[in-house]
């Protein structure tokens, strides 16, 4: 089954959208917070341990998406900053570049959050994260091993990723 449309995983997953399309690392959270997974493809300088490069991911994450809310300006009723909105609830980003790296997110209806790190020059890569999801759903989320809420730890979720995204390197 996948979701975001379509019956199975695609057997011929989204073209790359640019020719450096180079990922650099993947998070995926719960909607408490939790990271559920970090991989790393190509990242030559670590700043911070583990636990605060999670922490500061989610927060910036949980940030913007209270900061597109308010700034939203069609919806009328905003809320307060801060206060989190419901997976597709409001106005939402789907990706921010600098000059070194763009970050690419995809939230679920069950609260998932997948980012993508990838070079700057990279397209949209919402197709990609759909695809990422699908993978998750087929892998992880369908597995009887697998407890919700818990460190993802599917070999098979594992190799079809690194698969995939060495595919669109």
């Amino acid at each position: 089954m996948q979701f975001f449309g379509g019956s199975e995983i695609s057997p011929s997953p989204p073209v790359p959208t640019a020719t450096a399309n180079n990922a650099h690392m993947m998070y995926i959270f719960n909607r408490n917070g939790v990271c559920l997974l970090y991989r790393e493809w190509n990242r030559p300088l670590h700043t911070l341990n583990a636990q605060q490069d999670h922490k500061l991911m989610f927060g910036l994450l949980f940030s913007l998406k209270s900061l597109t809310a308010k700034m939203d300006p069609i919806n009328a009723e905003k809320g307060n900053l801060g206060i989190p909105q419901l997976p597709g609830q409001g106005c939402s980003f789907h990706s921010f570049r600098t000059n070194t790296y763009k970050l690419s997110f995809m939230e679920t209806p069950s609260g998932i959050k997948f980012i993508l790190i990838t070079n700057p020059r990279t397209g949209d890569l919402r197709e990609t994260l759909k695809y990422i999801y699908n993978l998750y759903v087929e892998y992880v989320a369908k597995n009887a091993l697998y407890t919700p809420g818990t460190l993802i730890r599917c070999e098979l979720f594992n190799t079809a990723l690194d698969q995939y995204v060495r595919s669109i390197a």
